[in-house]
């Protein structure tokens, strides 16, 4: 298999690639097309296809970019009279396709007339969210994502079947994915440097019931891709990525990957959980001294609090995201945080504070020893799914985070907010906390109740605000599980599926 990256190509850093550079890599490796991708409104990766004539023209296209047409690109959001953007590529996000070893691609950034970057892009109003974060905390945000889909492939022979939601880390032949999954990971780690580990989930559906003829009677093993941290800005392009290329291998293998919430009543659906840790002069703040939770994480945590119940909005934005925020499940319906617990909305995970070279106590004949000052630390926020539009999402988390940090009251909130044991099992805190709406007309309202939150510094457009609270709202679910609730069980089941199944690829 070719190598992917650029950097390694050229041996040297991503951030030090040179338009020079690529154009030495264009010729020698004999490419024929630069590839530029950007997000749309649609938080899926777009593409422009842009055969080389000779290195002069590929030379301008690499220094001015291209043009395209926002008003496709952001339908409902702007208008075709003021429609023309420019796309520019990101010189550091170079990579040779894995489906076409002829293409050099690049991530975009979307460019104005004026060369300024368009406000209403999905990647600007993160950067500017990231902007005030460092402007008024000196502190970097760097964040990690938990991809989960659902590979769907024919049915094989029924040998060494998995049983009922006990996919979890699961082996061959048991797994029947493995070598599809490999391939996924390893054209990742080379495109983006940052892989974490990746493994078989907890779902699993052997015949697949649906009206959905792209899925129907087929079966479905759930995996989940896991990434390393990296800054806000670059975890969205990776992340972005990925989706992308998570498609196109299953395509390739006559299989059909997604995101979607939930695909089976009873069985885990896909979250998408994003942790975070902040760093000050690139180390890791979250623990103090002692190995105790920072001040700035717990601010952090009161910030992600405060801001819960509008995220959903950007986290969880079709129907079938409130068939997996449902009690006694893995997936948070209340605001709260806790150590450990898989019940919280806010996780504070395993991470490695005073136990160091666990190893070497299963090792005896391990002399030497292993040491790393840089704490591990990361909180992780459990409700997003994989309906989340990532780039807003990661823009509202990191709004929430500059709240938390600059906010005297953000504390209080944390310590408020903090619980222990399993929430579903103690009434009397269970009644005490805030709850996440319940379905995505709730969260529309939620947002416009709360939209000072993200229009501030003029960060979120308040045209966004307005779309997003239109596109919730289309989805006409208030109510939905306790009308879901009150039907017989097999029209209730009926019902589920078509709401699961209806937006499969939505983004």
């Amino acid at each position: 298999m070719k190598t992917l990256a650029l950097n390694h190509i050229l041996d040297k850093p991503k951030t030090e690639i040179t338009r020079e550079d690529i154009l030495t890599v264009i010729k020698d490796a004999e490419i024929n097309k630069i590839t530029f991708h950007y997000v749309g409104i649609d938080s899926k990766l777009k593409e422009l296809k842009i055969p080389i004539n000779d290195l002069k023209h590929a030379e301008r296209v690499l220094a001015e970019g291209e043009r395209v047409d926002g008003s496709s690109l952001f339908k409902g959001l702007i208008d075709a009279s003021v429609s023309d953007l420019y796309v520019v590529p990101l010189y550091k996000t170079a990579f040779i396709n894995p489906f076409d070893y002829h293409s050099i691609n690049f991530m975009c950034r979307f460019l104005d007339r004026d060369g300024n970057p368009a406000s209403y892009g999905l990647d600007s109003v993160l950067h500017r969210a990231n902007h005030l974060l460092k402007k008024n905390s000196g502190l970097e945000l760097y964040a990690l994502g938990e991809l989960e889909f659902f590979l769907i492939s024919e049915p094989d022979n029924n040998s060494f079947p998995i049983a009922r939601q006990h996919g979890y880390h699961a082996t061959a032949p048991f797994t029947k994915s493995g070598e599809i999954l490999d391939e996924m990971l390893t054209y990742l780690s080379q495109i983006t440097g940052i892989i974490k580990y990746a493994h078989n989930e907890v779902g699993c559906i052997n015949y697949i019931r649906s009206d959905v003829s792209e899925i129907k009677g087929k079966q479905a093993e759930q995996m989940e891709i896991e990434f390393l941290a990296a800054p806000i800005e670059d975890a969205a392009d990776y992340l972005l990525l990925a989706r992308w290329l998570i498609r196109n291998v299953a395509y390739k293998h006559n299989c059909v990957a997604t995101f979607a919430p939930k695909l089976e009543e009873g069985i885990a659906g896909n979250g998408f959980h994003v942790h975070m840790e902040l760093r000050k002069n690139g180390q890791n703040i979250m623990l103090d001294k002692d190995n105790s939770l920072s001040e700035e994480a717990k601010k952090l945590i009161g910030g992600l609090s405060h801001y819960a119940a509008s995220l959903t909005a950007f986290g969880n934005t079709t129907s079938s995201a409130y068939l997996r925020l449902v009690p006694n499940q893995e997936a948070p319906t209340h605001i709260c945080w806790s150590d450990l617990n898989r019940s919280a909305m806010i996780r504070v995970p395993l991470a490695w504070g005073k136990e160091k070279d666990l190893a070497r106590n299963m090792n005896p004949q391990q002399t030497t020893d292993y040491s790393s000052n840089d704490s591990r630390q990361t909180v992780e926020l459990r409700s997003p799914d994989g309906s989340a539009i990532i780039h807003f999402l990661l823009a509202g988390i990191t709004m929430a985070a500059e709240w938390g940090l600059t906010n005297e009251k953000s504390l209080e909130k944390s310590e408020k907010l903090y619980v222990s044991g399993n929430i579903f099992k103690n009434h009397d805190v269970l009644k005490s906390l805030p709850i996440l709406p319940a379905s995505c007309v709730g969260s529309a309202q939620i947002l416009l109740e709360s939209r000072d939150l993200y229009e501030r510094e003029d960060v979120f457009p308040s045209s966004i605000i307005d779309y997003m609270a239109k596109l919730l709202q289309k989805e006409d679910d208030e109510q939905m599980n306790d009308k879901l609730a009150d039907l017989p069980a097999d029209d209730r089941l009926e019902k589920t599926r078509a709401i699961m199944h209806k937006d499969i690829h939505r983004h």
